[in-house]
């Protein structure tokens, strides 16, 4: 386990890839997770949410898995909209769109139900996630995304919230712009049917090992279409029915850093 620990904290450090591990049960896959996010954390960074990843039946095809994932959102993760972002921070960033939960009240499994799900979530937001992975060329197995953080790379926040009454997620409808282009539509019923559904799953999955989604923490769910490639120059805008728009901008080539 510590051999692929140190090989994902220097693939981050170097933005280098690495091979694909030899694999192992999701549960040896969710201790190297967990030890990586300790480090960062020992390092100065500050968890600020979970994610759901490979929610759709959209994404499990493309990563060819078939089931859910999860993973940490820390701070350093966070990027402003409409603020250029160094497209250097990545290795092979692809940018998927998604509603965020946005919590006021904890959340803790076993035994979380729907009800319990919405009474703690405090209002959502229209979200962009950039996923990435550390393993060369995407080749990754159900073993490889759990064990890099479910393939986590940032996300950003649109700035309107909404009361969760006041809007239906399964039917909430969402259009994807890549540098003006439609690249895709989706809709929340993608997202495990609901994307409350998924936040339900998520409550109940890491509950059991002692960790409780937090008050003020953001909850990605999943994404309602594939992802796509993105890299500098590129601006992404998702817009979805109810919620608003939320636009990332990749800084040029020129601009980048590392």
């Amino acid at each position: 386990m510590r051999e692929v620990v140190d090989s994902l904290v220097r693939a981050h450090e170097r933005r280098e890839p690495v091979e694909p591990f030899a694999g192992g049960t999701a549960e040896d896959a969710y201790r190297i997770q967990l030890e990586l996010v300790r480090r960062w954390v020992e390092a100065g960074d500050v968890v600020r949410g979970h994610k759901v990843g490979l929610a759709s039946a959209a994404m499990q095809r493309q990563m060819g898995v078939d089931q859910p994932d999860y993973g940490h959102l820390t701070a350093s993760m966070f990027h402003l909209e409409h603020q250029p972002i160094p497209a250097g921070l990545f290795l092979q960033p692809r940018i998927e769109p998604e509603v965020a939960f946005v919590l006021g009240a904890p959340l803790r499994g076993p035994g979380v139900t729907v009800a319990d799900a919405v009474r703690a979530v405090d209002f959502v937001l229209p979200a962009l996630e950039i996923v990435d992975s550390r393993i060369r060329d995407w080749r990754i197995s159900l073993f490889d995304t759990i064990a890099d953080n479910a393939s986590s790379g940032g996300v950003l926040l649109g700035s309107r919230p909404t009361a969760l009454a006041d809007v239906d997620l399964r039917l909430t409808g969402c259009t994807l712009h890549v540098n003006g282009t439609l690249a895709a539509t989706g809709a929340g019923g993608a997202v495990l049917g609901s994307p409350v559904n998924a936040l339900v799953w998520l409550a109940n999955t890491v509950g059991p090992l002692g960790v409780t989604l937090e008050p003020g923490h953001v909850v990605l769910p999943g994404s309602m279409t594939r992802a796509f490639p993105v890299g500098p120059g590129d601006t992404v805008v998702a817009t979805m029915a109810g919620l608003g728009s939320v636009t990332a901008v990749f800084a040029a080539e020129e601009d980048a850093c590392c």
